[in-house]
């Protein structure tokens, strides 16, 4: 049996977890996985709805998504988790229970979040018109030693994603692809 993991993203709201867990995946599926995302905003949705965003709410949601991709990773699934999953100690409770779980930190500084913010959830929570924000007036814990580590500040995504499969295919979790030589002519 081929056996599945968790890749778990987490970072900022805006830091680029979708966007970078939509390429993986991407790639995942081209390499032959079968592979799920759990995206946080889709999960309050469908999984969670009805829960706000006290730190009793987050836990529960992460728990959850934790849960589903438990599930799905023992079932020999690519799960990928893309939410703030803003606390240690969740993240933590998560990656025991799932055991096959690499956590990637997509870092990027509230000073770049806010000027590339379309919304201006940013610019609001920082005056104190938006409460619970994470990373303004909710704690967001930064992974102490995750497995990966991409910076979508400095780096451009096809570098990110590069680290990504990079870290995938030196620790065996996926095949290195094989460039087939060229013949000359």
């Amino acid at each position: 049996m081929v056996k599945g993991f968790t890749l778990w993203f987490t970072g900022l709201s805006g830091a680029g977890k979708s966007t970078l867990a939509t390429q993986v995946a991407a790639e995942l599926r081209r390499r032959g996985r079968n592979v799920e995302i759990l995206d946080g905003d889709e999960v309050r949705t469908n999984l969670s709805k009805g829960l706000g965003f006290s730190k009793e709410d987050r836990d529960t949601n992460i728990k959850r998504i934790g849960y589903v991709c438990k599930l799905l990773t023992r079932n020999g699934v690519v799960a990928i988790s893309a939410a703030i999953s803003p606390y240690k100690e969740v993240r933590d409770f998560n990656r025991q229970e799932i055991g096959n779980f690499i956590e990637i930190y997509v870092k990027c500084s509230i000073e770049e979040l806010t000027r590339r913010d379309v919304k201006g959830l940013y610019k609001k929570a920082l005056a104190g018109e938006v409460k619970n924000f994470t990373g303004i007036s909710d704690p967001y814990e930064a992974p102490e030693h995750p497995e990966i580590t991409v910076d979508s500040e400095t780096q451009r995504e096809p570098e990110s994603l590069r680290n990504i499969l990079d870290y995938l295919e030196r620790d065996g979790w996926i095949s290195a692809v094989v460039t087939p030589a060229t013949e000359p002519a």
